[in-house]
């Protein structure tokens, strides 16, 4: 049996996302070596050459394009690759088209024996996610997707920008589906320890509590629209949430993270996956 490579990570999809976390992973130094693979070998190797021209002023080397057995003795594999999301499209929406190409990705996945973590990023996240843990086969506790981290990241900056605090010290959590249907657990928000429902009035502001919820979950659910709408699409949020992840597993750092899991059963809920 092959042995898994400690801090070994391979990207699958050398589109924006995959590019960006490839990157990303490089400066930060959370992986041991990088693995991008894409069905278009030239824009992988592409890709990479454009990361190592930056990394030859700072950063990790070991960045490469690879074949699929590059999975074989990762630590973690990332599915970045799919269609992707179109101005007004939804996310559930992409559905058709993007679980085909996660199937085809998971058939080349197992050949190779991959005994690591798969971490699926490709949206409907949460769909995706149950349908890889389905035709892979694997234990539920080696198949998460990126859930809401970047959601919870998104309402942070606008709770940050609407109070005038730091988000590192704003924490909670946006739960639920990625996406529309997410939403804030705001009864577990806090601003320096203190609950934001008790903290609102505190602060002086003087703000509508009502108005700041609903602002920051209509915030939350239009933001990637809005980007989408003006750039295209949207990959440096998501490939820094995601590289958390990484390094959270890679370093086993103990942090509670909102990614999507499977559930059998959960408060009557069956079959389905979600953060």
């Amino acid at each position: 049996m092959t042995e898994i490579k400690k801090g070994k990570v391979t990207i699958v999809g050398a589109g924006s996302v995959g590019a960006t976390l490839a990157y990303n992973l490089s400066i930060t130094g959370g992986a041991s070596e990088i693995a991008l693979i894409d069905h278009n070998k030239e824009k992988a190797e592409a890709e990479i050459m454009d990361i190592l021209h930056g990394t030859s002023l700072g950063g990790s080397r070991k960045v490469y394009s690879a074949e699929y057995d590059a999975c074989a003795n990762a630590e973690i594999v990332v599915i970045t690759a799919g269609a992707k999301q179109k101005a007004g499209e939804s996310r559930v929406e992409l559905l058709s088209r993007n679980i085909k190409i996660v199937t085809e990705i998971l058939d080349s996945i197992k050949s190779t024996s991959f005994k690591g973590i798969l971490l699926v990023i490709t949206n409907p996240v949460d769909v995706l996610t149950y349908a890889a843990w389905k035709e892979s086969g694997y234990e539920k506790s080696r198949v998460i997707g990126s859930g809401t981290v970047l959601d919870s990241s998104r309402l942070k900056d606008f709770l940050s920008k609407t109070c005038g605090i730091s988000p590192i010290s704003i924490h909670g959590y946006v739960l639920g589906e990625h996406g529309d249907t997410s939403f804030p657990a705001w009864s577990l928000i806090t601003i320096g320890g203190i609950r934001l429902l008790d903290y609102c009035p505190l602060c002086g502001k003087s703000c509508n509590i009502r108005g700041i919820i609903d602002s920051a979950s209509d915030y939350v659910h239009k933001a990637a629209y809005k980007i989408i709408n003006a750039k295209g699409s949207t990959y440096y949020a998501i490939a820094q949430a995601v590289s958390v992840i990484i390094h959270s597993i890679i370093k086993d750092e103990k942090r509670i993270l909102p990614v999507t899991t499977v559930h059998e059963n959960f408060m009557g809920l069956k079959k389905t996956a979600f953060s």
